[in-house]
């Protein structure tokens, strides 16, 4: 815990990663909310839960791959800060002036994909700034807080969202994710920009004429080509892209199984989500305390085939025994299994991508593990109205410890990995 302390003295990273905690606590908020308003006009449907997602979903192939181009060539720093504060006034709109009004529900619709458009820019820049802020060996422990960040707002903004929009409305929660944005805003406001060398006339004037020399359309085939030839980038993309395809394949009927089997709309699933997240926070802590001396692909490959083990006996147990402290309990050894994953690839990314390259890359691979979430969102929504939920859940476990397996017996032939 003491390497954490030492980081976390860093008062630039210090202030990122507060800010996303509370950033994060909203946005649980926000989507409790937007689960809420889908479940009090067409309750038990997975193809409504699955439209509202997709307009979450939709701007990271519209607005990622020029996003990630911007990024690299604006200031990181007023990117988020600037996010933020738009998201923030966006969301506001919704509990003021929309939320009752079901002829407007198109306009709801277009503000969301607004706000998630928005934050297009904002993820590659947070996920680029890490090395702005931390030494280079640091970076694996800043990664695991930066993980851990998402992780204690599922443990908090979870559960307690679950219970207050059932309890209070909706509208709550797209107040205080509004708020959330706001004081996000601030924190990343305060950060200070380290000190650069100082570069001569002649080299600022270079810059500036390169940069207008190259258009957005060059930068994205460049940062296309960077993302191809390099072998780790294209390895560790092809294992989001599975990770993400079964969340996508899992999300929505995972929502409508458990508001079936333990009978509840928000409270149960916020509460079973948090838990999910204890689960997430102590694998991230494990991870970045142990992480260094584990070979980062063969911890991903573990937590594959084990993720896919714990989602067959989620499946299976709440089926048979449908208890919510066995669901608890699940989810949270769920958890521990999910995180080493996105921890472990955030990290290999780092470090083999040169820096003015990152922008590009985070939105690159966004949109991959966005296209997997989406497609297999709707293709498992749409079956699921043919197919019982547990046949789909058990399946989907059953394909990633298949997965986790395979390449468990094939790394020590990929002598190139690490």
């Amino acid at each position: 815990m003491s390497h954490f302390r030492k980081i976390l003295k860093n008062r630039n990273f210090f202030l990122l990663w507060i800010g996303q905690i509370i950033s994060q606590l909203g946005d649980r908020l926000g989507q409790m909310a937007l689960i809420a308003l889908v479940y009090s006009r067409t309750p038990g449907s997975a193809i409504e839960i699955a439209k509202i997602l997709s307009f979450t979903i939709i701007p990271v192939f519209i607005i990622g791959p020029i996003a990630g181009v911007y990024v690299d060539r604006w200031n990181r720093r007023r990117v988020m800060y600037t996010c933020d504060l738009l998201r923030a006034a966006l969301v506001l709109t919704i509990p003021l002036f929309l939320f009752y009004s079901k002829n407007l529900t198109w306009v709801i619709y277009l503000i969301i994909f607004l706000v998630f458009s928005i934050g297009r820019f904002f993820v590659p820049a947070k996920l680029s700034i890490i090395p702005d802020l931390v030494d280079k060996k640091d970076l694996l422990m800043a990664n695991s807080l930066v993980n851990t960040t998402g992780m204690i707002a599922a443990i908090l903004g979870f559960g307690v969202s679950g219970v207050i929009v059932e309890w209070v409305g909706a509208k709550s929660g797209f107040y205080l994710d509004s708020l959330s944005f706001l004081i996000s805003g601030l924190l990343i406001f305060s950060i200070v920009k380290k000190a650069s060398a100082q570069l001569s006339l002649k080299e600022v004037s270079r810059e500036i004429v390169d940069v207008i020399k190259k258009s957005v359309f060059a930068e994205i085939k460049e940062g296309t080509l960077y993302f191809i030839r390099n072998k780790n980038i294209r390895f560790t993309t092809g294992i989001i892209f599975t990770l993400w395809s079964a969340l996508g394949a899992v999300y929505v009927v995972i929502i409508v199984f458990v508001q079936k089997n333990l009978h509840s709309a928000t409270k149960d699933l916020g509460l079973l989500a948090m838990f999910l997240g204890v689960g997430l926070l102590l694998g991230s802590l494990a991870y970045g305390r142990f992480g260094q001396k584990l070979s980062q692909y063969k911890i991903i490959f573990i937590s594959l085939t084990l993720t896919g083990i714990i989602l067959v006996a989620f499946a299976i147990g709440i089926n048979s025994y449908p208890y919510f402290p066995l669901a608890m309990g699940l989810s949270l050894i769920l958890g521990l299994m999910i995180s080493p994953i996105m921890i472990a690839s955030n990290t290999i990314i780092h470090r083999v991508s040169e820096n003015h390259m990152m922008g590009k890359i985070f939105s690159s691979m966004e949109i991959v593990m966005h296209l997997g979430f989406l497609i297999f969102m709707f293709i498992s929504s749409l079956l699921a109205d043919k197919i019982p939920p547990l046949f789909i859940l058990t399946t989907v476990g059953g394909i990633i410890t298949t997965l986790g397996i395979i390449n468990l017996i094939i790394n020590h032939k990929l002598s190139w990995l690490d």
